[in-house]
């Protein structure tokens, strides 16, 4: 293995470049809802309205796996979450990010800047074989079904 693919030191992922481990949830949820959380406290109908907002998921995020989610990173020690009670209406759970979880969070940057630098290096090599159009998208009855990054 070259160095340009040998693994890099993560304290809380052992990974190639560009690659993380944990399948497809944690293949966005986890370094999204990390980011959102560093940009304040807030609760989970927020992170579930901006999530969509950013277009993480195909469809609109699950609203079971997103509380699933938070609830790993809790017991993970990179959320804490608290009940805050508003003068009106019903009690609701606030999320923020433990100092834990800005360390995997910045490790995650790593890996989005892996993942960025691989994308253009593909688009590159797309883009000189001549097939590249303006609009890129999947082909009519080609993997658009079945393909999902």
């Amino acid at each position: 293995m070259d160095a340009s693919h040998a693994p890099h030191s993560c304290p809380h992922h052992q990974h190639q470049r560009g690659w993380s481990p944990g399948g497809p949830r944690r293949r966005w949820l986890e370094p999204f809802l990390l980011v959102l959380l560093a940009g304040g406290s807030t609760h989970g109908y927020s992170l579930l309205g901006q999530l969509n907002e950013l277009g993480v998921s195909p469809d609109e995020v699950d609203v079971g796996q997103l509380y699933r989610t938070l609830r790993e990173l809790e017991l993970a020690g990179l959320v804490r979450s608290r009940w805050e009670m508003p003068d009106a209406g019903a009690p609701r759970r606030e999320y923020e990010i433990a100092d834990e979880g800005l360390s995997v969070l910045h490790d995650w940057a790593f890996v989005m800047q892996e993942r960025a630098r691989l994308v253009s290096e593909f688009l590159a090599q797309y883009e000189r074989l001549g097939l590249a159009t303006e609009e890129v998208g999947p082909a009519q009855g080609a993997v658009g079904a079945t393909f999902h990054p």
